[in-house]
């Protein structure tokens, strides 16, 4: 006959080798108020503060430390029921640590609150990031000579440049800085810039976004049905914007990469019957071809080639050749 002896406390977790409920006088079946009530006469009558010898404050300071781990353990309803799981289940040896160390090293913020900061500083970053790629489009805009030209050209129709007399440096300067503002505004006005450099709206945001999502979700639903209906069931012929949703479907585009696109150049996808597919797979082979022609012919192109016949980023080389 074998017996086994199990021992249910576990040195190093919760209170060691002694039982938390004895520690603070009560029971298992105590309240939570009835813990505290424990723990906060024991807290008084075990402060080191309340005894006087260096010997008696040393074992009152350790009976005080003992004191407070037993109640942060049994006020906490989660960690309460793992040391009872514990009590009731001591051959479990090991999951008993994996609950214990869960508690300890879990984040004490509420996660929700993680969350909501997350999505705040990414917002934050990518509002402000937007913008930072919109004015750089504009200041590129503004030193390109092109664009500066038309820029100045239509300033002068509309008399927004200041023809005074520009006598003094400091007068000079100012009628300078006035001008660039003028020109910045004219192209800004006038420009239509798409893509990853447009004009960042509040509603791109990822806050906006996530609010507005059950909404999105709603009305692509609405949309699908509507498109099932109409197209699949009842066979009605594509109209202009039908069309262009399955061009820009079967090139694999987002919403800003296809508000990039030039509109003669959509036109031109309509012209060449782009949303049937079979007309797409051929018109894409095409471009391919003529990628691959283009890239035959560039230099930069042969001397990468090259590079790769001799083994690429994995080849050894001992100098000059």
């Amino acid at each position: 006959m074998c017996v086994y002896n199990v021992q249910a406390y576990i040195d190093g977790l919760y209170c060691g080798k002694e039982n938390c409920y004895d520690i603070l006088a009560v029971t298992r079946d105590s309240t939570k108020g009835e813990i505290t009530k424990g723990y906060r006469k024991l807290a008084r009558q075990w402060h080191p503060d309340k005894h006087k010898t260096e010997e008696a404050k040393k074992v009152a300071h350790e009976m005080f430390q003992k004191i407070g781990n037993a109640y942060e353990i049994l006020k906490d309803d989660a960690q309460r029921e793992d040391y009872n799981y514990m009590l009731d289940n001591p051959d479990e040896y090991y999951s008993h640590y994996f609950y214990y160390y869960q508690h300890r090293l879990a984040p004490k913020v509420d996660i929700r609150i993680v969350i909501a900061v997350t999505i705040t500083i990414v917002s934050i970053i990518q509002y402000f990031g937007a913008w930072n790629n919109y004015n750089s489009a504009i200041d590129y805009l503004c030193k390109d000579p092109k664009y500066r030209a038309r820029a100045i050209d239509t300033a002068v129709k509309e008399k927004l440049l200041n023809n005074a007399s520009n006598k003094g440096k400091s007068r000079r300067i100012k009628i300078k800085e006035d001008e660039e503002q003028v020109i910045r505004e004219v192209i800004e006005s006038n420009m239509d810039i798409r893509g990853g450099y447009q004009k960042p709206k509040y509603t791109d945001v990822l806050w906006i976004q996530l609010i507005f999502l059950p909404y999105y979700i709603v009305l692509y639903m609405i949309w699908w049905l509507k498109w099932t209906w109409k197209f699949t069931i009842m066979r009605t012929e594509y109209g202009e914007e039908e069309k262009y949703y399955l061009i820009k479907k079967y090139m694999k585009y987002g919403k800003t990469q296809w508000d990039a696109i030039e509109d003669y150049d959509k036109e031109n996808f309509l012209n060449l019957e782009l949303w049937k597919k079979e007309n797409f797979k051929e018109w894409k082979a095409q471009q391919d071809e003529e990628m691959k022609a283009k890239l035959a012919e560039s230099a930069r192109y042969k001397s990468y080639r090259r590079y790769m016949k001799k083994g690429g980023p994995g080849q050894i080389s001992f100098g000059p050749e």
